[in-house]
């Protein structure tokens, strides 16, 4: 007996990057930042750990969209707090789209925005990225209710720059979400977009760039009239009060997310040079993370098969017309010297890879 709605009942659903349950994996998979949290955050968890727990936390979540506003250079009414950004899309999802809407992204590109367009019975509409990645000229869908754009894009880490998406707002016939989960290790970003066009949101996460994947808190910027209407369809106490606690500590600890970042920004410069000289194509990135060719679907897949076997974890999905390409998290130098290493060995043992050892 089939219980779910025939949508849910018929979707595949999203899954997410591999989590190792035994020790000793190096994690390249899911773009977590190597190096820990702010000192500060953790010591608000801490202080936060107290009888208080059994009280409910602010449903507005006051605080920590008051730093937020502070540190991103808006007004706190412009700011949503999420459990994640995963789910501020997901409330963006069922406030905007109903059976039979379309949902416009281009494609390859976050899997999650597909499962959210089938879970609300919407049409996923997938328009094809040219090979360098560039904005597609047919992404403006007359009707669409939602159009995603991740920004820096993942799987690729390539970005859209300013000027471009201000004028595909212009364009679009619904709302403009501009997915930033990345761009703090990025050249520039879309914020001001939100002064000229009351039909964008901005998300943004903790989770990368704040090295918070674990406590899962995000944003969402937009004009007081979209935010007012996503706060009726947010539940009603979504972020606990440990998750504020952290999430205003590390928001105020702005050294220590430069740092962290700028060392990140190195060593990605280091690892595509790297692949570059192995003899991979690699797309540039904007990201904490590397896109890169290798030379057939049947070499990446070795990859990736061979460095698990040797408990380093990079991500392999099979995107069409992309099949042939692997994502690489940066992690710290150490371990991406450790991956290069055991990279240049699977080329050296499997020559019918393509691979220069």
């Amino acid at each position: 007996m089939n219980l779910f709605r025939k949508n849910i009942q018929r979707m595949e659903g999203y899954v997410p990057g591999e989590q190792p349950q035994e020790p000793g994996f190096i994690k390249l998979n899911t773009n977590e930042n190597p190096y820990p949290p702010s000192p500060r955050a953790i010591a608000a968890l801490k202080e936060s750990a107290s009888n208080l727990l059994r009280l409910y936390p602010d449903p507005l979540v006051t605080k920590l969209r008051e730093k937020a506003a502070e540190v991103l250079g808006t007004r706190p009414g412009r700011v949503l707090v999420g459990n994640g950004s995963d789910e501020l899309l997901g409330i963006i999802a069922r406030a905007f789209a109903g059976p039979g809407d379309k949902i416009v992204f281009p494609s390859p590109t976050y899997l999650l925005y597909k499962t959210l367009a089938e879970i609300q019975d919407a049409q996923a509409v997938e328009v094809d990225f040219p090979e360098d990645f560039s904005l597609p000229k047919d992404v403006v869908v007359k009707g669409a209710r939602i159009t995603f754009l991740c920004n820096p894009n993942s799987p690729s880490g390539t970005m859209v720059w300013p000027e471009e998406v201000s004028r595909l707002a212009r364009e679009i016939d619904g709302v403009l979400v501009i997915d930033e989960a990345y761009v703090e290790f990025a050249d520039t970003n879309c914020l001001s977009l939100i002064e000229e066009h009351p039909n964008v949101l901005i998300l943004r996460t903790v989770s990368k760039s704040y090295s918070l994947a674990g406590l899962r808190l995000g944003l969402c910027i937009g004009q007081e009239g979209l935010i007012q209407g996503l706060l009726k369809v947010k539940d009603s106490y979504n972020v606990d009060r440990l998750s504020m606690a952290a999430g205003v500590a590390a928001l105020d600890d702005q050294e220590h997310l430069k740092k962290n970042v700028e060392k990140i920004r190195q060593t990605r410069s280091y690892l595509t040079e790297s692949l570059r000289e192995m003899g991979f194509f690699v797309y540039p990135s904007q990201s904490n993370f590397v896109f890169f060719r290798t030379p057939s679907p049947q070499a990446a897949r070795e990859i990736y098969q061979q460095l698990k076997v040797q408990k380093i974890l990079i991500r392999y999905v099979e995107y069409r017309r992309f099949e042939d390409c692997l994502r690489v998290s940066v992690g710290t130098k150490e371990e991406i010297d450790a991956f290069l290493d055991r990279l240049a060995e699977v080329g050296a043992r499997g020559q019918g890879l393509g691979v220069r050892g």
